[in-house]
């Protein structure tokens, strides 16, 4: 039996410690047949980037022998077979540039310092002209206890020339997590202290060095081409619209059955549901990590959400206007959305909203489901499936300014039937600032679908839609005949009265009534509580009637 490759980032280690193999070496083929200067693939943290940039690495580079660890996969039934270990290669990870602006600036310098001591042969003979260059370098990237990037601009693509004039070849380069740095920097407040050195890094590697046969790069986002990419025009950006590359990231239909079935499990219903959903182009996948993990664990539970921080989503999202706050309770409340979105520019370079969409699916927390017009960039958005809506959840948290598990622990009260808990725990949340100000019945309502959005893997939600002989607020209808199904109606009492209680008990109850006489659950199997809820500001009456 093999060994599972959770969290394995080299190929080589990958085929040498007899782990699964889901062969993607026909990647390979596709970046050579495409021949194309300077490839930029975005897609979702834990979706195979660093493994794959490490396979192209391993194939390509000329100081190594590889033919025994690429023997019997795909690649090699190919023409391009004869390419293996052919190229002077970089591969370069920023995955590692996080947290504050010395531990960015040291990682960075690290990793291409380990690629000049891999090739410091290249170094041995240089003449009058390149030893200064040489020694300013050195001293650049030696010197880790600054917090600058000042000087590094050359820092690649001086090594590119001496490896072109030592191996006579044009050299491949694999920069992998390549937005890290920009995204670190930009959440922890020093961007503009870093971006002049990056950008130059990238630029005079990728776009004036002439020693570059053809690079590949990876992240999350695509960094703007006008801040960053300045002038690099020989750039392909394959976002997760597109058809180029889309299989190779992920774990298609077939692959997922193979690797389950090997592990003796099983591709149901179950675990479509919960790991399944992404679109890349046109190509059906699963998220690799968590298929990864549901075979190493056997428990149909998140894994893909712990993995990721969202600092840089909550950060977005404090600075959403109100078009993303009325379209984000759309998104709730159909687990969809039509809207406009932009994936070729990071929101926080431009703060509008459909970038900040566009933030959503590169980071991997929806999906496209549809395009609709491409020339506008209006498409159908969904979340993907019930392992990120447990992510919702935790954001939708943090969206109503409540904190951490508030809604857990809400929504728990609910369904073990706790009236008085729940009760009391829904009046907490209502003294809690939020998204709304809690002026109108609809305020109330959206902010319990938000409540709502974990329920979905046992329950079914239904709001605002005709049931009976009218159109309810919200059905919370258990998909176990034998669990308890909830309907709820929100009354909110407008104008001011002398005896607010005495009115919203009034009106409670008015609550629970038009739930009877509209008969709202009459498609409702099994146990059923109503629940009348009267509003006015941030006080509350609600009523329990079991059916």
């Amino acid at each position: 039996m093999k060994a599972i490759p959770i969290g394995t980032k080299s190929f080589s280690r990958l085929v040498t410690g007899n782990y699964y193999l889901v062969d993607k070496t026909l990647m390979i083929k596709e970046f050579l047949y495409r021949g194309t200067d300077v490839t930029l693939i975005t897609r979702p943290r834990r979706f195979g980037k660093t493994i794959n940039m490490s396979m192209l690495s391993e194939f390509f580079d000329i100081t190594k022998d590889s033919k025994e660890i690429f023997k019997g996969t795909k690649i090699m039934d190919t023409p391009y077979a004869s390419e293996i270990n052919q190229y002077p290669t970089i591969f370069i990870s920023f995955a590692d540039a996080k947290r504050d602006k010395e531990t960015v600036v040291s990682t960075i310098k690290k990793q291409i310092l380990k690629e000049w001591k891999k090739y410091k042969c290249v170094f041995k003979d240089l003449d009058e002209f390149d030893r200064p260059v040489y020694h300013k370098l050195f001293n650049v990237l030696t010197s880790l206890e600054t917090d600058s990037l000042k000087g590094i601009d050359d820092a690649i693509a001086f090594l590119m020339e001496k490896m072109e004039d030592f191996y006579e070849k044009k050299v491949m380069v694999f920069i992998d997590e390549y937005d890290t740095p920009f995204v670190e920097a930009h959440t922890g407040g020093f961007y503009d202290e870093v971006r002049g050195g990056l950008a130059g890094l990238l630029h005079n590697s990728l776009k004036t060095s002439t020693s570059l046969k053809y690079a590949m790069l990876t992240g999350i986002q695509r960094v703007a081409k006008e801040n960053i990419f300045s002038d690099l025009n020989n750039i392909v950006v394959c976002d997760v619209t597109k058809k180029e590359y889309a299989s190779y990231f992920g774990f298609d239909n077939e692959e997922t059955k193979e690797l389950l079935e090997y592990y003796d499990l099983e591709l149901n219903e179950e675990v479509k549901e919960m790991y399944d959903g992404y679109k890349m182009g046109d190509t059906e996948i699963y998220n690799p990590w968590s298929i990864l993990n549901y075979v190493n664990e056997k428990e149909l539970i998140p894994y893909w959400v712990n993995t990721s921080a969202n600092t840089m989503i909550k950060k977005a999202i404090e600075k959403a206007n109100h078009d993303f706050k009325d379209e984000y309770d759309l998104l709730i409340t159909n687990n969809s959305l039509e809207t406009m979105i932009n994936l070729q520019t990071s929101f926080y370079e431009v703060e509008n909203t459909p970038n900040l969409w566009g933030l959503f699916i590169n980071a991997g927390y929806l999906t496209i489901d549809k395009v609709l017009d491409i020339t506008d960039g209006y498409y159908r958005i969904r979340i993907p499936n019930n392992e990120v809506k447990t992510e919702f959840k935790n954001l939708t948290e943090y969206y109503l300014s409540l904190s951490d598990g508030q809604l857990t622990k809400l929504i728990r009260f609910l369904i073990n039937e706790q009236l008085d808990e729940f009760n009391k725990e829904y009046q907490n949340i209502l003294m809690l600032p939020s998204y709304h100000d809690l002026n109108n019945e609809n305020s109330y309502h959206m902010m319990m679908l938000g409540m709502c959005i974990c329920l979905s893997n046992n329950y079914k939600v239904i709001s605002n839609r005709e049931e009976g002989k009218g159109r309810c607020d919200l059905i919370i209808q258990a998909k176990d005949e034998k669990k308890t199904s909830f309907v709820l109606e929100f009354k909110y009492l407008k104008e001011e009265k002398k005896n607010i209680q005495e009115e919203l008990d009034k009106l409670s109850n008015e609550a629970i009534q038009q739930i009877k006489e509209r008969k709202y659950d009459f498609d409702l199997k099994g146990k059923v509580i109503y629940i009348g809820l009267a509003h006015h500001g941030k006080d509350v009456i609600m009523k329990w009637v079991e059916r």
